[in-house]
């Protein structure tokens, strides 16, 4: 999935508003960074906290099969979780053509917070 403090968001929109590079462009914020899986963002508290989390894997199969029976919010709420983590469907294509443009390739002057930054904060 990809992280972002809610800061750096609204530093690249305010930024694209009236650039002409951005005009009719779709903009994506996905610094290269902050594109970690669940395992790696966990390793990385992990490390900062000094603390080691217990795991369990669960397969995909076994995780959607457990929304059987659940009402519809819960289904949609762990449906956009499957997507996210174990589809990656925020970083499983390319950014390239003439219309899309990743914000801190853009903006490369904007100093985006990492996560481990991040977590700092609330340790």
């Amino acid at each position: 999935a990809i992280f972002m403090d809610e800061d750096d968001v609204a530093a690249y929109t305010i930024r694209c508003i009236d650039d002409p590079r951005a005009l009719n462009k779709t903009i994506y914020l996905r610094p290269e960074e902050n594109i970690l899986s669940q395992n790696e963002l966990i390793a990385k508290w992990e490390k900062l906290s000094g603390k080691v989390l217990e795991k369990i894997p669960i397969p995909s199969e076994e995780f959607l099969a457990s929304i059987k029976g659940t009402d519809l919010a819960n289904q949609v709420g762990i449906g956009h979780y499957y997507h996210l983590f174990y589809e990656g469907c925020l970083t499983n294509f390319d950014i390239g053509d003439n219309w899309e443009e990743e914000a801190s390739l853009l903006y490369p002057e904007i100093q985006y917070i990492r996560m481990d930054e991040y977590m700092k904060r609330y340790l």
